[in-house]
């Protein structure tokens, strides 16, 4: 029996098996086995094909955000409406999957926009090129999930649920555990807290049917066991999503008004261009993306340039934005802005910056 058949036995017993006390260690097992095995399908074979047969594009700009959707719900209208890219529409078939790449220019950051529809037929089973375009997915530091609003619950629920097969989590934070993996001693387990989902024996047999006898497990929120297996696995990518409501002129106010309420959620029209700048200004948005300005002593600050760099950077990454060498010669920063608590101050390379922040740099003598 091969792996995907496996694979489907195994759901099938998930789904006809009832869910309460006396199953929840058979469920979490069987949870166990699936995940291993998805990871094995996965992953690319030491004898696979040539090489020259990969499916890869190389990333650039200052962010990437994966354009992931059915067939025929606007994808290729969006990419050409918001990059200079030109993309014909219509449906893609996965076995000669195209990725489309194009680039939205917005406060001065270059955001690379990659369109990849065969995402959602039959990735987590591995068919044709579904170790490619995963590996693409996983590397997006945003989703932008595309949807049609005239069926876009059926759609999202069949989206999420490829996504998640393969290792990908959506608006989720990783789970606080501390997980070690010993060379001895046994498996040492603790909580914080009060656990409502997970217990010590069925970290055992998680553990065990992973091979795993030797290691130390520190529990500091209420998880559940697939957060569980997540974190024993530990190749899972927590990534920012944004649900793209598109063709919002074919629903009525009431339905409208339903989408632009729910978490994350954009309602658009390409075909009449509604909303698209307040999309583009979202996807800045979730992307964490600061733009700063540099200054020389006795000059103006640098306006029509400035430096893109992540909500939560610091002087040292401002300066290694400017030159790997600066840091070496820093002597310290007068900074303007936000983050400064008077104009200018005076800081070192771990003062953190803030959106439109005025660096000057000053170097030892």
């Amino acid at each position: 029996m091969g792996i995907t058949e496996k694979i489907s036995e195994i759901e099938k017993e998930i789904s006809r098996t009832q869910k309460n006390k006396a199953t929840e260690y058979h469920l979490g097992l069987l949870k166990a086995k699936l995940a291993k095995y998805r990871v094995q399908l996965l992953e690319p074979t030491k004898s696979g094909g040539a090489k020259g047969d990969g499916f890869d594009v190389m990333k650039s700009g200052d962010a990437r955000v994966a354009l992931i959707g059915f067939p025929s719900v606007g994808k290729s209208t969006l990419l050409n409406k918001l990059t200079k890219t030109h993309s014909e529409a219509g449906a893609y078939e996965f076995t000669t999957l195209t990725c489309i790449p194009g680039k939205i220019e917005h406060n001065g950051a270059n955001i690379q926009l990659l369109d990849l529809p065969g995402i959602i037929e039959g990735a987590a089973q591995g068919k044709g090129r579904g170790r490619q375009v995963i590996a693409v997915a996983r590397t997006a530091d945003l989703v932008l999930m595309m949807l049609d609003a005239t069926k876009s619950g059926q759609q999202r629920i069949l989206l999420e649920r490829e996504l998640e097969a393969v290792g990908i989590r959506l608006n989720t934070d990783r789970p606080n555990v501390y997980f070690k993996v010993k060379k001895g001693g046994g498996i040492a387990f603790n909580s914080t807290m009060k656990l409502t989902h997970l217990n010590e024996k069925m970290v055992y047999h998680i553990l065990h049917d992973y091979k795993i006898f030797n290691a130390e497990v520190l529990v500091r929120q209420d998880i559940t066991v697939d957060e569980f297996i997540d974190v024993v696995l530990g190749n899972r990518k927590y990534i920012k999503c944004l649900y793209c409501y598109n063709k919002i002129d074919s629903i009525s106010i009431e339905e409208l008004d339903h989408l632009a309420r729910e978490p994350n959620s954009i309602a658009i029209s390409c075909e009449m261009d509604l909303n698209l700048d307040y999309l583009v200004d979202q996807v800045w948005r979730n992307l964490n993306l600061l733009r700063v300005y540099t200054k020389k002593r006795g000059e103006y600050p640098d306006f029509d340039g400035g430096l893109i760099v992540r909500k939560g950077s610091t002087v040292e990454h401002v300066c290694h934005a400017v030159h790997r060498s600066l840091v070496d010669e820093f002597r310290y920063a007068l900074v303007w802005g936000v983050s400064a608590k008077h104009n200018p101050q005076r800081v070192g390379l771990s003062h953190i910056i803030e959106n439109e922040d005025v660096i000057q740099v000053v170097k030892k003598k």
